[in-house]
């Protein structure tokens, strides 16, 4: 699979962490990869006439939004396949989507069951744009078309600045406590506007700290990666692992079709 990334524009910025095409071309028939959970929502805007993907053993012709929680995915493209990517911070594809994202969580839902009539007119221009550049320009304005101009709401964006400045595993009773808020109102904002519990986005922030810290340091011991990813012990540290991923951390190293 060819994996090409682009630079997003300045306006989609603070929402959009990444943007990138994936191409499916070469001498297999199919190309596989298993993609880790990390709290992200992605969506996918098919731009070829093969069918976008087959998804955890299920098939999907067009543009999808695919919310990746908490579980893993296993992502099949035949060959032909192409589609853009687009990966958006934590707690900001919900300005995108008029929807709350609890509802989506680790599902893979239809782009037009959320974009209602734009979905056809947006991939058919698509498959008539001659390069990929061009393509991403055109998706990048159709994305500043669908932001909503809401202002940002300060408690959440406090709450998740905190889970990725922290080191250690952060306690939900210390975001109860600094944004002055209670536990239930909190859990309602996670689930509204990033998908998750508060508890659960936390685990899967630890998490994906520690695939940075194993993709980052390889010469480093498993138990160094977990100690250093906020883990209390290697036992919480393999639990996650294999909750998130269903292999040992080990084995996630050493598996070329996983992606992270």
């Amino acid at each position: 699979m060819k994996l090409t990334h682009y630079v997003i524009s300045p306006p989609l910025q603070p929402f959009v962490k990444l943007i990138c095409t994936m191409d499916c071309e070469g001498d297999t028939d199919t190309c596989h990869i298993t993609v880790l959970p990390d709290a992200c929502v992605e969506l996918f805007v098919n731009y070829s006439t093969t069918p976008l993907a087959i998804i955890d053993n299920e098939i999907y012709h067009q543009s999808i939004v695919s919310a990746r929680m908490t579980r893993p995915t296993s992502v099949q493209m035949r060959k032909g396949a192409g589609c853009i990517a687009v990966c958006f911070y934590p707690g900001m594809a919900h300005r995108f989507f008029n929807v709350a994202m609890h509802e989506l969580t680790d599902k893979n839902t239809s782009l037009n069951d959320l974009w209602k009539g734009l979905t056809p007119a947006l991939e058919e221009r698509l498959a008539n744009t001659p390069g990929n550049n061009e393509r991403v320009a055109l998706l990048q304005h159709y994305l500043l078309q669908q932001c909503n101009g809401e202002n940002e709401d300060v408690v959440l964006a406090y709450c998740l600045s905190q889970a990725r400045a922290t080191k250690d595993f952060l306690p939900v009773s210390q975001l109860v406590n600094a944004t002055g808020i209670s536990q239930r109102h909190l859990a309602r904002k996670f689930q509204q506007y990033v998908g998750v519990s508060p508890k659960e986005y936390l685990s899967v922030t630890r998490f994906v700290r520690a695939l940075a810290q194993l993709k980052r340091y390889p010469e480093l011991s498993l138990t160094q990666i977990a100690y250093e990813s906020g883990y209390y012990d290697q036992a919480h540290f393999n639990h996650d692992f294999k909750n998130y991923t269903g292999l040992a951390p080990g084995d996630v190293v050493r598996a070329a079709h996983v992606l992270y």
